[in-house]
């Protein structure tokens, strides 16, 4: 067998093995295979650049249980595929192409700029396969989809035209939200709210009969150029007496009444405030109900139009300004105040939405809501954690109509062709290419110039991968899929619409469970400048603060979600690059609790990528040292031996023991990979192989595989070291897929033969054990099963360890050097358990507990005097002072005795003193004197042990 390098070399492992597993397909699902489906259709990473860390996370989580379930000999498919996009992609190719060529997207043809986005596609799309694959992602690749394939965007069509067809679409005049960066509508659900400092502007209208005037409060003064309205709450009786007047709006000149709703807030303000039904919900809604004009002042692009007259062109908000000084020079601007204001902002562009008048196509959601909201009560659609099925109740109790019109190049152009000669008439058409009545008359139709939203094609996902509309192999053997793992922004704009298509469409759920993990957030550091502003710190001196480097007084840190802006954004593949992909995902995987948010600590990466080494170092040490006992002729570990199986008679505590803890913790990682606690499934390997493992079974085998034990005994424990270390191996792997690949290899190389007993004991586990030999790869091996546990051995084996801490803490405590024994004396006056096991386990605890000699008495008054004592049940361990250390002792003692002496004799003149004694505080006194008997207790303490020293 080739040697393993002294040490774990990620990159030259990883490279190795991603062309090992490609070479020979394992990821392949087999639509015609017997085995019971497990399916994954990947979340499709958008084709706007490469990927981040909340990728690197849902990735690693998705491979983990295919990569499981494959294992557990499920037909496993994980789809993958990208995603368009639309908004995301067309504005940064936008950029792209303002950067490089100094021209905007209406410097092109449609046709053209959209073929600049589909070269950004080929090339970010080849950089995003390729970190997937980097990242370990256990994908079949002959199945790559992306969200505008020819069938993909067949069901695209196909679904909206039967929705078309059966009313559940439409196209009407409304009020959206509007993105004026990107010029398109968004639906609710991607509109983010912040609150800002701004103010509530006091304008006065006159009345038309020249009474004198009424004051409306707003917060968007530049709005005030399509008032059609003053409404006041039919409750107030400030305004019963102008209720049906007409005021003239100030600047337009435009006659508006002042109307009675319901809906104002008479304790709002003045209680009376000005409707503008084409910029604001709550005033279009009014509007319906009055049948007000609807006047919009504003373009696509956020600045005023011919509506707003002499203020035309200017932005919203240098209107605002204008709008406001017009007022004031008016006398009509009655005071100004400052106000907390809740504003939307475009979940892409970061604009400020504006509420803006367009004609939109909508899909009509109260059909949905039964289905969506039974899906999860009833649980077939099991949503993980549980917390998030109220948030989700929230959102389908609070449904509106969903706006599904963009207007935008990059996407699927809406299906509906519009007649010339009256744009009622309409053709929706689901095929390919154009309806034959506009083939035969192209000069009398138009096709909607609009996009799809790109969360409508992203809803049809867990099926269209599949190949629908067309009845295929693949939707009958894997559909529905078996979970969706995603972060819980996007459980509404994905999660739920993928539900309400997968019922419509499918009649059936998409998924059977969902996960919701938290967002990733980063440290950011920052300084607090003199001027109150807040300047956060570059990479490199942050980078020396996530290691561990105390922060100096002027600096803080809090975690926060990840910008480029505030530094503390973690680029996923340059953590690969520096700790290897393995220690990556376990450390995400450590992370992924069911908590809301996920605070990504650096240190993780390599407190993992030493665990790496630890798991590298291990097998070194067990396959290499069997080899070199062939080579001393030490008996060693035979083909013959391994065919053999266990020794069972010839088992001692540790062997059963290990054996005990290997059944457990392969029966708690699936119960938790089963019911997702990721976190725990990556530390509980983790905690086997570093603390019971290596720490304790690996030393205890020392001895055995170098001394002179019998064979059987060595034997035995050779064969319990690889038994232990493959089972290991085949249990980290989903987690840790690459260094446990090649270890895999590496044990068969040397012994393809490892099994069990035969003779009754852990058969249930031998098939399982001897099947996975018989595997190419660790990927398609079988994962380990628990088996038949020892009684009582895990409760005796803990007195062992017990023993050992209480021996390594008198030993830490007496500042004894790691490589100097000591003796151990034991004291127990009467024949108990405890003392039968340490008797026969002494070998252990001599080895472990770096003990020379161990005394057992059996009266107290055989203790050596110097040294230090503690219980074990009804045992008292004592472990004397080594000669060579009481000379260094009796100097530290001594100037202990000197501190306290010092301290004592300061007490001591206070409470003489009787100016203190009648001035000082009661419980200062007190304190002293309390002080005082403590370091006389001590004192006496130390010359006991110091005239112990010269007898």
């Amino acid at each position: 067998m080739q040697d393993l390098d002294k040490s774990y070399d990620p990159k030259k492992i990883e490279e190795k093995i991603l062309k090992f597993w490609g070479d020979n397909n394992f990821f392949k699902a087999d639509s015609d295979s017997k085995k019971e489906p497990f399916s994954i259709v990947i979340p499709p990473p958008n084709v706007t650049g490469v990927l981040h860390m909340g990728h690197a996370l849902v990735n690693t989580l998705q491979d983990i249980l295919i990569r499981f379930k494959r294992m557990q000999n499920f037909e496993a498919l994980w789809v993958p595929g990208t995603d368009h996009a639309g908004i995301a992609t067309q504005t940064v190719v936008e950029k792209h192409l303002i950067a490089k060529l100094k021209k905007r997207r209406k410097d092109f043809q449609r046709e053209e700029f959209i073929k600049h986005i589909w070269d950004w596609k080929e090339e970010k799309e080849h950089i995003i396969l390729n970190q997937l694959k980097k990242l370990g992602c256990s994908l079949d690749w002959s199945r790559l989809c992306f969200t505008m394939d020819e069938n993909l965007s067949q069901a695209v069509r196909v679904v909206f035209k039967k929705m078309f067809d059966e009313g559940l679409i439409y196209r009407g005049d409304y009020l959206v939200n509007w993105d004026p960066i990107t010029q398109t509508a968004l639906a609710d659900d991607e509109v983010e709210h912040e609150e800002i400092d701004s103010h509530i502007w006091y304008f006065k209208y006159p009345l038309k009969d020249k009474s004198g005037y009424i004051t409306v409060a707003t917060t968007r003064p530049e709005t005030m150029l399509g008032d059609t309205a003053i409404a006041v709450s039919p409750k107030d009786e400030r305004y019963k007496f102008l209720i049906g007047k007409t005021v003239i709006l100030p600047i337009v000149n435009r006659e508006i009444l002042i109307i009675e709703d319901r809906f104002v807030d008479p304790a709002f303000a003045t209680g009376a405030v000005k409707i503008t039904p084409a910029h604001d919900y709550n005033d279009y809604d009014t509007a319906q109900r009055h049948d007000l004009e609807i006047i919009n002042i504003m373009t696509p692009d956020g600045r005023i139009n011919e509506n707003g007259k002499e203020f035309f062109g200017l932005s919203m908000q240098k209107a605002r300004e204008a709008i406001v000084e017009r007022m004031k020079s008016l006398n009509l601007l009655e005071k100004i105040e400052p106000y907390k204001l809740r504003v939307g902002i475009s979940y892409r562009s970061k604009a400020r939405i504006e509420p803006y008048l367009s004609k939109q196509w909508f899909v009509k959601m109260t059909p949905f809501k039964n289905r969506l909201m039974s899906a999860i009560k009833e649980n077939r659609v099991n949503l993980i954690p549980d917390g998030y099925k109220n948030i989700y109740y929230h959102w389908i109790d609070n449904l509106k109509d969903w706006c599904i019109s963009r207007q935008l190049w990059w996407g699927h152009q809406i299906p509906i062709w519009y007649h010339a000669e009256d744009p009622n008439v309409m053709i929706c058409y689901d095929k390919k290419g154009l309806p034959p009545e506009v083939q035969k008359e192209p000069e009398k139709w138009t096709q909607d110039e609009d996009v799809l939203d790109t969360w409508f094609s992203s809803a049809l996902w867990p099926f269209s991968t599949l190949g629908w509309p067309n009845k295929t192999k693949d939707l009958k053997k894997f559909y529905p899929t078996s979970i969706l793992i995603t972060g819980h922004d996007i459980l509404f704009f994905w999660v739920a619409r993928m539900i309400l298509m997968g019922e419509y469409v499918m009649n059936e759920i998409p998924f059977k469970e969902t996960f919701i993990h938290g967002l990733i957030y980063g440290k950011s550091y920052f300084k607090n400048e003199d001027d109150g502003s807040v300047t956060y710190l570059e990479k490199e001196e942050k980078n020396r603060y996530d290691l561990g480097e105390k922060l100096p007084k002027n600096v803080f840190s809090k975690w926060e979600k990840m910008s480029k802006s505030k530094g503390n954004v973690i680029d996923p593949i340059a953590i690969i690059d520096e700790y290897g992909t393995d220690a990556t995902r376990i450390a995400l995987t450590s992370l992924a609790t069911h908590a809301r948010q996920i605070d990504l600590d650096k240190r993780k990466f390599d407190e993992y990528k030493n665990f790496a080494n630890k798991i590298w170092n291990a097998t070194r040490f067990i396959l290499q040292n069997l080899e070199e006992n062939l080579e001393k002729n030490l008996p060693s570990l035979t083909g013959e031996d391994i065919e053999n199986g266990l020794d069972i008679k010839n088992l001692t505590l540790e062997d059963k023991w290990i054996l005990n803890k290997l059944s457990i913790t392969i029966k708690e990682e699936i119960f938790y990979l089963d019911n997702k606690h990721f976190d725990k499934a990556a530390t509980l390997p983790y905690s086997f192989f570093w603390d019971d493992f290596c720490a304790y079974y690996l030393e205890m085998t020392k001895p055995y595989v170098f001394g002179n034990f019998k064979k059987e005994l060595r034997t035995n424990k050779q064969k319990i070291l690889l038994f232990v270390l493959f089972s290991c191996v085949r249990l980290m792997h989903p987690i840790a897929p690459f260094i446990t690949e090649e270890i895999f290899s590496k044990i068969l190389q040397k012994y393809p033969k490892l099994t069990l007993s035969k003779k009754g004991i852990l058969d249930s586990y031998s098939k399982d054990f001897i099947e996975s030999l018989s595997k190419k790869a660790c990927a398609v091996s079988n994962y380990p099963k628990p088996f038949e546990i020892f009684e009582n051995v895990d409760a005796e084996f803990d007195i062992i360890k017990e023993a050992l801490y209480i021996i390594r803490n008198i030993r830490a405590e007496m500042k004894v050097p790691p490589s100097q024994k000591t003796d151990l004396f034991i004291y127990c006056n009467k024949k108990t358990s405890e003392l039968d096991l340490i008797k026969e386990n002494e070998h252990l605890i001599n080895l472990l507990g770096k003990i020379e000699k161990t005394t057992y008495v059996n009266n107290e008054k055989d203790l050596p005097k110097n040294g230090s004592v503690s219980l074990l049940k009804s045992l008292k361990l004592f472990i004397p002072i080594p000669k060579e250390m009481i000379n260094q002792e009796i100097k530290r003692l001594e100037k202990e005795k000197e501190k306290l002496l010092k301290q004592s004799l300061l007490f001591e003149d206070k409470l003489k003193n009787e100016s203190f004694l009648q001035n000082a505080p009661k419980n200062i006194i007190d304190d002293m004197e309390n002080s005082f008997k403590i370091t006389t207790s001590k004192l006496k303490e130390i010359e006991e042990k110091l005239s112990s020293f010269s007898e």
